[in-house]
């Protein structure tokens, strides 16, 4: 099968390749121009994102996972850039050039959040619009996936993923950010929401099996786990041995934000110790962001693996990467 993988260089992208290059023929697009390590000695044609129907052209499948993470309000113009022209940009010239399929990679954010700590979504759940409408990213995310399951074109299919880790992330990634902050800083205060997360390697099996399997127009929700932070944190602890969160922050953190507007605007927050984090990430954080992967496992035969492996294997290689910056300069 012929693929075009766009966001080819990205921390999903890469694993992509990896696990796509030796069945498939690869066509890999990113903004650089750049090709992952796994396409080298491999006849696949890298572009740089201009004259994208030439780049389809032949393809069976599209894979559109190219993204911006950013939840700075000043990068707003940029995330829907990015996504929702880019992806209208890159549903274009698949129409034009008779693509069969569009696996498009949105998020798990644009149904999987609430300030209910029972919520738990669903892919029929209600769109939580009133939350969304609030962060340029998952507002940007929201809409181009909404473009992408309405175009009249090639199939498309629709995986959201909730937060990507496992190792392969590049220094400074935006998925690994919260276990790097743990690993630099410690967290004695755990955010009072809830996080989900979804090793990246089972991410691309789901892509895989995406290929061929799934219904048209559907959604598929892939989650690996679903905690609190305080229990996301403290599992790091024990893996790493490093010291426990001491308490999560009051559940009136949300509604503190939500009373002193200017609160952190300008230097982030911070209690006193332990890192300090933008208002933001705080923000976000203050949410439940838990999701149902049910209809992945029945439709598409996908499964996920065992969460504290994941957890083990992001945590371990961005200290062994530390370890070894360190030595090079002493």
């Amino acid at each position: 099968m012929r693929i075009a993988i766009t966001g080819s260089t990205g921390f999903l992208g890469r694993h992509l390749v990896d696990r796509l290059a030796d069945q498939h023929d690869l066509v890999c697009i990113s903004r650089s121009g750049d090709a992952p390590k796994a396409c080298a000695g491999k006849k696949i044609d890298v572009v740089n994102g201009r004259g994208l129907k030439a780049a389809f052209a032949k393809v069976d499948v599209v894979v559109h996972s190219a993204g911006l993470v950013s939840h700075e309000p000043e990068s707003a113009a940029d995330t829907w850039a990015v996504h929702v022209v880019g992806t209208q940009n890159v549903l274009d010239a698949a129409k034009a050039a008779k693509v069969r399929r569009v696996v498009y990679l949105s998020t798990s954010g644009t149904l999987a959040v609430s300030a209910d700590p029972n919520a738990l979504a669903t892919e029929d759940s209600p769109v939580p619009e009133s939350l969304i409408s609030q962060w340029p990213y998952y507002r940007s995310k929201l809409y181009a996936e909404q473009l992408a399951l309405a175009y009249s074109g090639p199939e498309v299919i629709c995986l959201n993923p909730s937060l990507l880790l496992g190792p392969g992330d590049s220094v400074g990634g935006a998925s690994t950010h919260s276990v790097r902050v743990f690993l630099d800083h410690g967290v004695p205060f755990a955010p009072p929401g809830g996080i989900s997360f979804v090793d990246v390697r089972d991410v691309s099996a789901a892509v895989e099996l995406a290929l061929t399997e799934g219904r048209p127009g559907a959604k598929y929700l892939l989650a690996g786990a679903n905690m609190l932070f305080v229990d996301f944190y403290s599992r790091l602890a024990r893996i790493t041995g490093r010291d426990e969160p001491m308490m999560s922050m009051p559940g009136l953190t949300r509604k503190a934000l939500r009373w002193f507007p200017r609160w952190g605007k300008e230097s982030g927050v911070n209690a006193g110790i332990g890192p300090t984090i933008s208002r933001e990430d705080l923000e976000l954080a203050s949410h439940y962001w838990y999701a149902d992967s049910s209809r992945a496992i029945a439709e598409l035969g996908w499964s996920s693996r065992d969460p504290m492996s994941t957890l083990e294997d992001t945590a371990f290689e961005i200290l062994d990467s530390q370890n070894k910056a360190f030595a090079k300069y002493r």
